[in-house]
Formats: structure tokens, sequence, C-alpha cells
């Protein structure tokens, strides 16, 4: 097999690359290890950055998104007794949009059926090669007319042992995948957080018309939803926690407590649990997010944790910035912006991280009575004044791509 990119990862970050590349007139093909009902069935962050809106509209996938989409102009911030409303449109002139990452996958997978995109699901034994070569000011040669390219080996379901050759690949393959371990002797940063949550689906509409941060004694708690029926609930847990050692009665208590029920002129309607799921929380960041012609985008390179709803918007800004990249390098003979990606990527993976981990650590109790005075200082200042106030709306929201 032979293409220009060689995409590993058929999730958003990889679709979405393919169908920027389609538009900008470069070809390539995407391997997935998992089955595409698999990868479209997962749940995943819901909270689009106004950029992330802006993105898939220009690139033609904003009809169902419009439709389907819930605009929010903000989120509560909340701590015992208190409830403050940030509206981000107010601070920033920005919205975010709840629409889940389920919903993104399906829109681009549809998408990129109607191109005709070729897209090889449930392979193994993914491996890269001879990515090492540079590219360098001997564009010409260097794509054109290389004895040794770039390949993506896998075996089809079939049984069948396959070479994709390329001109670059791109790892868009998640944490565990193989393009992450194949940059030689990255730097890498790693922070685990002495917490999880346990996320929660109810089949019951939303108890709130914004999104509840609440800070309290007994540990984090976050109202979300994922559609006019559906709510998204989660709560902080131990590190370790079973899901099924919390009954669907414990989980609405402490949902009740945490979040204030009976408050403010606030109820939780309950209803009936679908899911259960304990989420780690972890920031990692590997850098350089380039070796020769191996690039990284979205979670093979960086993960936050999920209380600044970074995930998915920080992978659709490396697209944004990786896919015009390859088009200049493959179809011009360009590669400033392709030398440039990976520093340029990473000031704003290091701004999300920031602000991820400040979120986290501004909600999340610890035990130790020094943070918990330390925390309600912090809220108390976001919530009086007008620049802490902006600071955090200008992040939620999200910074303009290229950042």
């Amino acid at each position: 097999m032979r293409t220009q990119v060689a995409i590993v990862g058929a999730g958003p970050a990889g679709l979405l690359l393919s169908h920027l590349l389609d538009r900008a007139g470069v070809e390539s093909v995407i391997v997935e290890t998992r089955s595409r009902a698999y990868v479209e069935a997962r749940i995943r962050a819901g909270i689009l950055e106004q950029s992330t809106v802006d993105l898939l509209r220009e690139a033609g996938l904003g009809e169902r998104l419009d439709r389907e989409g819930d605009v929010h102009r903000g989120v509560y911030l909340q701590w015992p007794g208190a409830r403050h409303h940030l509206d981000f449109v107010d601070l920033v002139g920005r919205s975010v949009t709840v629409y889940g990452q389920t919903e993104v996958t399906r829109d681009l997978g549809r998408a990129r059926d109607a191109a005709g995109q070729e897209i090889v699901y449930e392979v193994t034994g993914t491996a890269v090669h001879d990515t090492d070569s540079a590219i360098d000011s001997a564009i010409d040669t260097a794509i054109d007319t290389a004895t040794v390219r770039p390949s993506v080996t896998f075996t089809r379901a079939d049984g069948r042992a396959e070479r994709l050759e390329a001109d670059v690949v791109v790892g868009c393959d998640g944490s565990f995948g193989p393009c992450r371990t194949a940059v030689p002797e990255p730097a890498t940063w790693e922070r685990t957080y002495p917490y999880s949550w346990l996320g929660i689906l109810a089949d019951v509409p939303p108890s709130t018309d914004e999104l509840i941060y609440a800070w309290h004694p007994d540990g984090f708690a976050l109202h979300s939803m994922r559609s006019p029926t559906v709510s998204r609930l989660y709560l902080q847990v131990p590190n370790g926690t079973d899901a099924a050692t919390w009954s669907d009665d414990r989980i609405w208590e402490a949902l009740a407590t945490r979040l204030g029920h009976g408050e403010h002129g606030w109820t939780l309607t309950p209803g009936p649990i679908t899911g259960k799921s304990v989420l780690p929380m972890r920031s990692f960041v590997q850098q350089p997010m380039r070796h020769g012609r191996l690039f990284l985008a979205g979670d093979a390179a960086h993960i936050v944790p999920p209380t600044g709803a970074k995930g998915l918007n920080l992978a659709v800004a490396d697209v944004a910035l990786l896919a015009p990249a390859l088009a200049d390098l493959l179809r011009h003979k360009d590669p400033r912006a392709a030398d440039a990606y990976s520093e340029r990527a990473l000031r704003r993976v290091w701004r999300c991280t920031h602000f991820s981990w400040w979120m986290t650590t501004m909600l999340h109790v610890t035990g130790d009575p020094f943070d918990a005075q330390l925390q309600r200082s912090q809220l108390e200042w976001v919530a009086s004044s007008t620049a802490a106030a902006t600071g955090l709306a200008e992040n939620y929201a999200g910074l303009p791509i290229g950042f």
C-alpha cells in the first residue's frame, strides 16, 4: 500500500486530520486497532471550545453540531453556601458547546465515508518504521525519490500482513499506541493526582442550565449533560475505587450533598443510571511532537485531567496546525510549518496543561486543612475579581487556534 500520509488512529484526531488533508488535496490512509463500532461508541468529553466549533463549521462539519449542540454561556462555580455564575460571553465574548466526542466522531466518520476515505479497522501488531530521516532543504528530492520511506506495518482482521508506505506518518493513536514510543529519548513530564472521578451517565434531563463545578469538603462534584434527556455527572473518589461499590442510591445521595440540593432555590432530580466508570486523573506531556517524518497529535503526545475540558480541544488544535503544515510540505515542498509544528503546538499544550492543573487543584479536596483554606480563597477570588474570572473564562472557552 502507498499513500502520502499514514495516520495511525481513527479517533477524532485522526479522522479530522484526514478530512482537513483531503480538503487540501493530500491523500491519506488510516489504520485503527479497534472496530468502527467501538470507536464510535466511546463515551468521552463533550465540551467544545469556541475555536473547535468554528473549525468544524469551516471544515463543513457543522450541520448536526449547529442543530443538536447545546450552547452554554458559562458555568456555575460553587462551594458550600455560595454559587457564582461566570458568563464567558460577557467576559471574553466566547461560549462553549456541549456536543459529545462520540457525536464528533460519528460526524467525521460519515464525512470520510462520503469522501471515500480508506480506513482499515481492527488491525493488530501495528508498528512504525524508518521515520528517522529528516525533511530538510533538499525537500524536492527527499520526498520524491527517497529509497527508504516511512512505513506502517500491521495485520488485517483476516490475517493478511500489510506494509503501508508513506511520505510521513502521524500518530493519533493515544497513550498506548506505537507512535509515542517510536520517538527516541523524548523529554516527558507526568503527574498522577491522588484522586479519581466516578463518572455517571443517567437517563434524566439535566437539573441545571449550565455546568456546575462544586467544591465540597466531601470531595469535588460536577453536573454536566449529554443531551436534553441525558445527564453526565462526576464525583471525586479515591484512587483504586471500584465503581461497583457505589450503588445508585449512594451516588445520588453524594451528588445531592456536594451539589447543594435544596440550596440556591435548586434541586437535583435523580433518574436511572446507565453507566458508571472510574477515571484516573493524570497530566502527561511528551516533547518533541515530531521526530523526522513522524508527527504526534492528541493523546499520543499529551494528556490532561478532564477538569478543564481540554483533551479533545487540544487534539483538534494540534490537527488544525498539522494539516496545513503537511499540505505545505507535500504539495508545495515547503517544510517551514512542519519544522515549527512541535514548538507551536506545545505552547498551547503547556498553557492548557497549566489551566487543567489549576482547575483540578482548586476544586479537589486533599484532606489537608491548609489546602482547603487556599482553595476557598481561590474560589472567592475568582467569584469576586473580574480579572480572575476573565482568566478562567479565556482559558475555558478556548484560546484562538494557533496560539
